[in-house]
């Protein structure tokens, strides 16, 4: 398949697969007796994941972790500067305690972590160790505020996917959502390699490096489930979940998304000094910068929202220029 057809198949098929692996995972969560709060914060967040995790994979298998590490770094940017950004300059966006006190110090200490390990210009195999368990930790103290704070939330997301209480069909029964769960995956496993080829062969044909591609095509690409679902969230009222999903998609692209392929491929590989001088140190800013923006006043203002898609703007503006 040629560079440029590949890359477009592979991102049309990488947020199709998403969108089955998030619905469908979803209500099969939904219909086991999983807590609406632990489907929206981690299935949801992971689903929306997914496409960076299979590119990851994928990437590192290719000797191209740069493009790995610059679509995660890319990723996370976009996620906070442009889409979150984008939808609180439509409608100011408040913040529950537990983004306030969990969620942000998380992200923000996984980007440095991640920062911290890269200084040696690759992430080794044992790196991939803590950054696992980074995952589960927050997991579990999610699960844990959840119980002390009896929070509760829904994810509306799915509701139009649910059947009719009264509908009896195939579509209703959870094996089928398995079903659709598993060609979700399929579809983001075949996607993730057509997209790295792609991106790997524009690379060459343009004479880019592979963190140019993983930090504007690849990351924009991928980041299409969370901006789909930001978009569906905040036209039906749900600000929690768009927030939710972004933050959370954030904290789990740092340490789940990218700690299985630092320990499948053993190793990312050499990394690219231009994402290890630029590119992730302003990840962690945009992570850091992130707390008292968010805290003042306890909600991200709308002309806070216009001032982070500025910033991405030019930070665009900065890769497409110098580096491309």
């Amino acid at each position: 398949m040629h560079a440029l057809p590949g890359l477009i198949a592979g991102l049309l098929a990488l947020i199709a697969g998403a969108e089955l692996v998030v619905r469908y995972g979803s209500l099969l969560a939904a219909r086991m007796g999983v807590p609406p709060m632990i489907i929206g914060l981690t299935i949801v967040s992971i689903g929306t994941s997914a496409p960076e995790l299979a590119v990851g994979i994928d990437a590192m298998h290719a000797n191209a972790g740069s493009l790995a590490v610059g679509n995660i770094a890319g990723t996370n940017i976009v996620n906070i500067l442009l889409i979150l950004g984008l939808s609180a300059a439509v409608r100011a966006i408040p913040f529950g305690r537990r983004t306030q006190v969990l969620d942000l110090p998380s992200m923000a200490i996984a980007a440095v972590l991640v920062l911290v390990f890269s200084l040696d210009g690759e992430l080794d195999f044992w790196e991939g160790i803590p950054l696992l368990a980074g995952a589960i930790v927050y997991t579990a103290a999610l699960g844990w505020w959840m119980r002390r704070h009896k929070e509760t939330a829904v994810v509306d997301l799915i509701d139009d996917a649910e059947p009719e209480p009264d509908r009896v069909s195939a579509l209703s029964r959870p094996w089928w959502y398995l079903i659709l769960l598993v060609a979700g995956i399929v579809v983001i496993v075949v996607g993730a390699e057509w997209l790295v080829q792609g991106a790997v062969g524009m690379a060459r044909e343009f004479g880019v490096s592979d963190a140019f591609i993983g930090l504007t095509v690849v990351a924009i690409g991928t980041s299409a489930p969370e901006l789909f679902t930001t978009i569906v969230a905040t036209a039906r009222g749900d600000r929690d979940i768009a927030v939710g999903n972004l933050i959370g998609s954030s904290i789990y692209n740092l340490t789940f998304i990218l700690g299985i392929p630092v320990l499948v491929a053993h190793g990312s590989g050499p990394i690219d000094p231009h994402l290890l001088r630029i590119d992730l140190p302003v990840m962690v800013a945009v992570s850091l910068l992130c707390i008292p923006l968010f805290l003042r006043g306890k909600r991200l203002s709308r002309r806070g929202g216009a001032l982070m898609v500025l910033g991405y703007a030019v930070y665009l503006a900065y890769v497409v220029t110098v580096r491309g």
